[in-house]
């Protein structure tokens, strides 16, 4: 096969892997693949997973790659929070949550960064449509569970207030009933409590 009919056959894909390609053709020598590397066609993220050099990299495009190099995983935490207003930062490393060890993938087309959790923390997110794919994206409500859960410092007004927190746009959208059965969901204690200050900062400071 040659590399402008795999680059036709998967212009859809942010980026593709090995059995992406098996696909397309069974028997694909994959010694073609350090070969177009070296030439510059083509860059790899981690092993096994590659994106065209010539790729348009935007918002969406970056969330649904971070879902397809780890699985299986969701966005959420930092990228989650920015993306949904709840933080005013511009966040460069998207950052997910999976069941997997936490790990760091580095390259041309971005910073991939994964928080573990365990398996029965693996909830809270849903599918949201990018052109012919999709990707899995935290509930605003979990994202703000999964940021306190992972950053147990996170407790007093000081802290929310250096978070910058924007808790008068947390109370507009968020389902405060759905936050508190995520809240429960996790069985801590202690981050119920967390999770009820920020539920109690935001409302005061939305006065």
């Amino acid at each position: 096969m040659q590399f402008i009919e795999l680059k036709e056959k998967l212009k859809h894909f942010p980026t593709f892997s090995i059995p992406d390609i098996r696909k397309i053709e069974e028997d694909f020598d994959i010694r073609r693949l350090s070969e177009w590397t070296r030439k510059g066609y083509i860059k790899k993220i981690r092993r096994g997973h590659y994106f065209f050099s010539d790729a348009e990299i935007r918002e969406q495009s970056l969330f649904l790659a971070a879902n397809r190099i780890y699985q299986p995983s969701y966005v959420s935490l930092e990228t989650a929070l920015s993306y949904y207003g709840l933080i005013p930062e511009t966040v460069y490393v998207v950052t997910s949550v999976a069941t997997l060890k936490t790990r760091i993938f580095s390259g041309g087309f971005g910073t991939f960064s994964y928080k573990r959790v365990k398996p029965a923390l693996f909830f809270g997110y849903h599918l949201e449509r990018y052109g012919s794919g999709a990707f899995l994206m935290a509930d605003m409500e979990k994202a703000v569970l999964d940021y306190l859960y992972l950053h147990s410092d996170m407790r007093t007004d000081d802290d929310f207030e250096e978070w910058r927190f924007n808790g008068s746009e947390f109370l507009e959208r968020a389902d405060l009933e759905k936050f508190e059965r995520y809240a429960e969901a996790f069985g801590n204690s202690r981050l119920r409590a967390r999770a009820a200050a920020l539920v109690d900062f935001s409302k005061r400071h939305d006065l």
